[in-house]
């Protein structure tokens, strides 16, 4: 395993635990992308079909007509050449031409894995865990430097891609397209994957054949969306959760990306990911460098399951940093749907004193607690307590919920301004806006401008501040409206264009200098729900809030669309009244905790207003997730049955020992007289005897795979649960 360079054939293969990726340097100039897939031997170059000329095409060699960078699988190609397929760079001179000529000039093998400066990215905590290779690429003509980054993770089947752009000429460049991965495959013979959504309904998966042209997925909002996750794959005819070929593409960043597919004439595709051009310019002047963020690709044989479990594993190991990265997550209640701005101090103690009688570990006070904030049309910036409300403060109310024994946690919207607040008054230029033109609002509310350092600096101290004055051991950080009218006070007419991505780098600032300096405070990341459910925001915030949508019919398509890019430890759930505040839908009080309990299990509901029974189910329901979460958090995810095919759901959590099963099994609609249906397990030990904890009852693997365990569920909306354990 490792990286291997044949330096007589300028041939590099990068090796994982189970697969292969190669490269190779045609005609002593262009890097060509030559296999990805499963481990093999370096193959003979001569078997590789890398170069051809394409009627109507040009060649790059008047001496050899045989040969056509249109028909080259490349790994960083240029536009405004002989490539006319989509390219991941374009340049802007300052003598006005955009004709980038990249050509193969050095490589570098090193140990472990570098840090990106001011970005999120996955990490190899030792040299053992991982081997880069950098590989350099020249415009010998223009002085630019091109440095590709590979990293192949050894004990996983990962590798991550990203540049470095290096202004080595004497005058000032432009960079009008970065992308961080290109990946040319020589069949199109695949299914698109994406994870497209909305509010209240993201990530759903959705799967379309291949065709001619440009099939992409990305976001234009300042965010990575609700719309569309910077997450795609590309699988082989066929494939399902546990066999076949799948490629998996995920962008650690949250901000504006493009994802996507183009195929060519002769049915090759080029698959690629990084930041959207769309509003992008990035001025490079002598001497500068740009650093793009990280792609993660993950290749599998063996079908979408164990692509997801890779993705998983990746993500819980080498991404997620700090304590929280290896505790279980505690058991919160939050207030909003159960008072939103319509609280006092007596309701939420009142709240938390029911909560932690019941098991609840933590109390997370929700929007409405600070400035004049009654309802969502002021006070964003204000972080100073409404002591109307809360009249002990922040500091008060904490130690009153410190003596129910439960921790008490607090949520900001920090990169919001409400016209209506003190701080707006005071600085109207910090916003996002554009002189002139009128200043959008959405929710009542401004996105400030995260490209000013003064900006950035004001939501360390304020947060910081608040932080510090009390004993707050978790954060919800929000985010509930995208950008428009982009455009930066502080920032010279020529770079107005970078200022979306340096809202991000700002962000990214921000998030750093708060979690670093506040290292026991679990963080959670939300924006309107799960407009922000991305690998770059994970990095800093171990879980983010999934979706707004906590109906438990919804839940099972959004939960499952996510867990297949990102670990059930990342995603907050929670048990919610009913009729629900989304869908309007009644549901058991049993599927709601069954459905919560796959991801980071709590409650967004006034516990003081439920029947005494249904709190005696929630006492059990606590109890039991704390059995679990070990496990269920840090284990592997099986998904059994799909809510995208049919009326049933049904996914399962394996302990990595392989001693623990939770499994849950769903069913939306009551079906008459229906036809049997078995829980089928998987990935058991087929001579191991396993006991169901429930009734005592025991089987053998292979019993429970092959023939699996009847399910019996009358009704709407019901769900069955099963814990075993392996004897």
């Amino acid at each position: 395993m490792g990286i291997i360079y044949k330096e007589k054939e300028q041939v590099f293969h990068l090796q994982t635990k189970n697969t292969s990726y190669i490269m190779k340097v045609v005609k002593g100039k262009y890097l060509a992308h030559v296999y990805w897939g499963k481990k093999i031997n370096t193959p003979n170059m001569e078997n590789a079909q890398l170069n051809r000329l394409i009627g109507f095409s040009a060649t790059t060699d008047n001496e050899d007509k045989s040969y056509s960078l249109d028909f080259v699988c490349q790994e960083y190609p240029t536009g405004c050449g002989t490539d006319f397929r989509i390219p991941a760079i374009s340049v802007l001179f300052e003598d006005g031409s955009r004709n980038l000529q990249l050509t193969y000039d050095s490589y570098k093998i090193i140990k472990g894995k570098p840090a990106i400066k001011g970005l999120p990215a996955t990490y190899a905590e030792n040299d053992a865990e991982a081997d880069t290779l950098l590989i350099t690429l020249m415009d010998t003509l223009q002085k630019v430097k091109v440095n590709l980054f590979y990293t192949a993770y050894r004990d996983l089947d990962v590798i991550t891609r990203r540049v470095e752009i290096v202004n080595e000429g004497t005058g000032a460049l432009t960079l009008e397209k970065v992308l961080s991965t290109n990946v040319d495959f020589e069949t199109a013979d695949y299914d698109f994957i994406s994870l497209p959504g909305a509010w209240g309904r993201e990530r759903h998966v959705e799967r379309t054949s291949l065709r001619s042209g440009v099939q992409s997925v990305e976001s234009r909002r300042g965010a990575s969306s609700h719309q569309h996750n910077p997450f795609m794959a590309l699988a082989a005819k066929g494939t399902d959760e546990n066999q076949g070929e799948v490629y998996g593409f995920n962008f650690v960043y949250s901000g504006n990306f493009t994802a996507g597919v183009e195929v060519d004439q002769i049915f090759k595709a080029r698959a690629y990911m990084g930041l959207n051009d769309y509003d992008f310019s990035w001025l490079l002047e002598s001497g500068e460098s740009f650093q793009a963020p990280e792609a993660v690709m993950v290749y599998s044989a063996k079908g979408f399951g164990d692509m997801s479990r890779t993705f998983h594993d990746l993500y819980r190991r080498h991404l997620v940093r700090g304590r929280f990265r290896d505790e279980v997550r505690p058991v919160l209640v939050n207030n909003w749907e159960g008072t939103y701005f319509d609280f006092t101090e007596e309701k939420i103690l009142a709240i938390a004193k029911e909560a932690a009688g019941l098991g609840i570990e933590l109390f997370v006070l929700d929007d409405g607690w600070f400035g004049k904030r009654n309802g969502d049309d002021c006070s964003l910036g204000d972080w100073y307590v409404n002591k109307e409300k809360l009249p002990g403060g922040i500091s008060g109310l904490a130690e009153k919920i410190n003596q129910f024994g439960m921790k008490f946690g607090l949520w900001f919207e920090p990169e919001m301004v409400s016209p209506d607040s003190d701080l707006y008054r005071k600085h109207p230029d910090w916003c996002i806006h554009v002189p002139g033109r009128m200043r959008t609002e959405c929710r009542n509310q401004l996105v400030l401008d995260l490209s000013r350092p003064e900006v950035c600096d004001y939501i360390v101290d304020a947060v910081s501040q608040v932080l510090d004055s009390a004993n707050i051991e978790y954060v919800k950080w929000d985010m509930n409206r995208h950008m428009t009218e982009l455009g930066s006070a502080g920032l010279p007419v020529e770079r107005q264009k970078e200022m979306a991505h340096r809202y991000m780098l700002g962000l990214y600032d921000v998030l750093e200098r708060i979690v670093s300096s506040h290292p026991d405070v679990l963080f959670e990341s939300c924006s309107g729900g799960g407009g922000r459910f991305d690998a770059g925001m994970l990095y800093y915030m171990p879980q983010t809030w999934t979706s707004d949508d906590t109906d438990a019919v919804e839940r099972l398509s959004i939960q499952y669309g996510t867990s297949l890019a990102y670990p059930i430890s990342t995603m907050g759930s929670h048990v919610s009244a009913v009729p629900n505040h989304q869908a309007d839908r009644v549901t058991s009080i049993q599927m709601r905790g069954d459905v919560a309990m796959s991801g980071n299990f709590g409650y967004e509901l006034d516990l003081t207003k439920l029947p005494v029974e249904e709190r005696e189910i929630i006492r059990n329901q606590i109890t039991q997730y704390k059995e679990l979460r070990t496990f269920i958090q840090s284990g592997d995810m099986y998904r059994l049955a799909s809510p995208f095919e049919g009326n049933h759901t049904a996914w399962m959590f394996i302990s990595k020992d392989g001693n623990d099963i939770f499994a849950a099994y769903f069913q939306v609609l009551c079906e008459v007289n229906p036809g049997i249906h078995r829980m089928k397990f998987t990935a058991l030990d087929p001579e191991a005897v396993y006991e169901v904890v429930e009734d005592g009852s025991r089987y053998y693997g292979d019993e429970l795979m092959e023939i699996g365990l009847v399910v019996d569920c009358y009704g709407d909306f019901q769900s069955r649960t099963w814990r075993l354990k392996k004897v």
